[in-house]
């Protein structure tokens, strides 16, 4: 039989379950033992995000943040991470374009959504040089899957398909290549 008293949390309520009940029970006793329990608890929901998909130091500290732990705690948690190797910001970034390339985005959106992730310039260039995709194959197939071999029609459709493809990321030589 169900039992109402013993319902599911839901998907993801497991996941926030343990560190309401740990939040709101604890006590400061004085000695320091709150922080070292609180940072156990940022460590474990941490190592939780990176299980599921690899995240940026700077995704990992605004998400704990917002969970309710001080700068200092993450700040802390999330550099143990990256020492022992769990977190990785270059790995994050291989992940990273490898998924947004399969999903026939370009290059130039790419750096950009990368930059917002708290990434620097060069690893995003090494992310992007790693690897080594071939931005004119991916946006032609996605422009062939999107508008067929019809040809374009005028200069309104021709300025249509430029703004589709540069919106999607790809660069002005890309665009001109496919479009023309």
């Amino acid at each position: 039989m169900f039992d109402a008293g013993t319902q599911s949390l839901g998907w993801f309520g497991w996941m926030t379950e343990g560190l309401t009940k740990n939040q709101s029970t604890e006590e400061d006793s004085g000695d320091g033992a709150r922080a070292t329990r609180s940072e156990a608890d940022a460590q474990h929901a941490a190592i939780r995000l990176l299980a599921m998909r690899e995240h940026s130091r700077l995704e990992l500290v605004r998400k704990l943040t917002q969970r309710g732990w001080s700068r200092a705690e993450v700040e802390s948690v999330v550099d143990a991470l990256a020492l022992e190797g769990l977190q990785s910001d270059q790995r994050f970034a291989e992940s990273f374009v490898r998924s947004r390339a399969q999903k026939a985005q370009g290059p130039v959106r790419i750096r950009a959504e990368l930059s917002e992730r708290g990434l620097d310039r060069a690893d995003i260039e090494r992310a992007l040089q790693a690897e080594a995709h071939d931005w004119l194959a991916i946006a032609s197939r996605w422009y062939e899957r999107r508008y067929g071999s019809d040809p374009v029609a005028d200069h309104k459709e021709r300025g249509r398909r430029q703004q589709a493809l540069a919106r999607r990321g790809f660069t002005s030589d890309v665009v001109r290549e496919l479009v023309n």
